[in-house]
């Protein structure tokens, strides 16, 4: 079978195409005939040598979206369309490639309406937005605020939030275009960091008060400011760090308003919390409440084009592997 190999993690010139043996549904694990692979930034986290897990030769890819072949059993038969995530990619081979056998669990079905491009790229992003959600505290009258509209974490927290009767959902953006962009797509909570300060922007829309809860992907200097723009007894949530590793908070921040700061892995979360947040990102799917957003696909030989685009243009949505 054809596969994207990081034959080294020496950035996107250790990615080859290769011919690999086709795995087998054995130990349990479903068969999947790959349609579709997400392609996320920490697949360049692993490309780059920093996720100490991950050994080469690898295939890359943590999520994606395929048929299954073999092994399914009654929940998931011959023939049906399913979206996964996990550990591929990571610790084990992953989705850049044309079959894959996976455990039972990393499955979900895929509501009739979304195509397997637009479902490649759901379960990291939108696992991610509501089990971080979740642990924070979220309910309905809520404020959230998610940075980075145009990445797949930020706007699909952002779309959830709004979804579950957040009092506002608001996020940011570090460019005018994607601003313009947010508001044609109907994003009306979003502050343009060109012109408005990230906290100013906060205040202006929750009247003074602040953000509830932050879910921050990028960290960098946004998660100080961030900080600083939420309301009393309020609660900050870290998972990514693709605006940089370092950041400079003001403790008062914390002190004042009795505010906290916590981490977020999505692979150490326990299987109950993914089935339970299946059980609600499903409906919003097939329902439209929520919509993924592909910014372009890429052929499987194209896969470190795609992934320098992702990192390095920063587009406006997801990037998705046709297989």
């Amino acid at each position: 079978m054809r596969a994207i190999r990081a034959e080294e993690f020496s950035g996107y010139k250790g990615l080859k195409l290769v011919d690999l043996p086709k795995p087998a549904a054995t130990d349990g694990k479903v068969l999947l005939r790959i349609t579709a692979a997400g392609v996320t930034p920490l697949d360049h986290t692993i490309l780059s040598g920093q996720y100490p897990r991950a050994k080469p030769p690898l295939v890359l890819g943590g999520e994606g979206a395929a048929v299954i072949e073999e092994g399914g059993g009654s929940d998931f038969p011959v023939g049906s369309r399913v979206m996964f995530a996990g550990s591929y990619g990571v610790s084990e081979d992953g989705a850049y490639s044309e079959w894959l056998a996976v455990r039972k669990e990393s499955l979900c079905l895929i509501p009739e309406a979304i195509s397997d491009v637009s479902a490649a790229g759901v379960p990291v992003a939108y696992l991610t937005a509501l089990m971080s959600l979740s642990l924070a505290g979220f309910q309905p009258g809520k404020t959230v605020f998610a940075p980075a509209i145009g990445g797949s974490v930020g706007n699909a927290v952002t779309q959830l939030a709004r979804a579950l009767g957040a009092k506002h959902a608001i996020s940011s953006t570090t460019n005018r275009g994607k601003a313009e962009q947010a508001k044609a797509l109907g994003f009306d909570e979003v502050i343009d960091l060109t012109c408005e300060k990230l906290g100013d922007g906060v205040r202006r829309i929750t009247a003074g008060r602040g953000a509830d809860i932050v879910i921050d992907s990028i960290a960098g200097g946004v998660l100080g400011e961030a900080l600083g723009a939420l309301a009393p007894n309020g609660s900050l949530t870290i998972l990514g760090y693709s605006a940089g590793r370092r950041a400079t908070i003001d403790v008062t921040d914390l002190i004042w308003k009795g505010a906290s700061i916590k981490s977020f892995s999505l692979f150490a979360q326990p299987q109950a919390a993914w089935e339970e947040a299946w059980h609600t990102i499903v409906p919003l799917l097939q329902s439209g409440a929520i919509k993924p957003i592909v910014a372009k696909t890429f052929p499987l030989e194209e896969a470190a084009s795609a992934l320098h685009y992702l990192i390095e243009d920063r587009p406006f949505g997801m990037v998705v592997l046709r297989i």
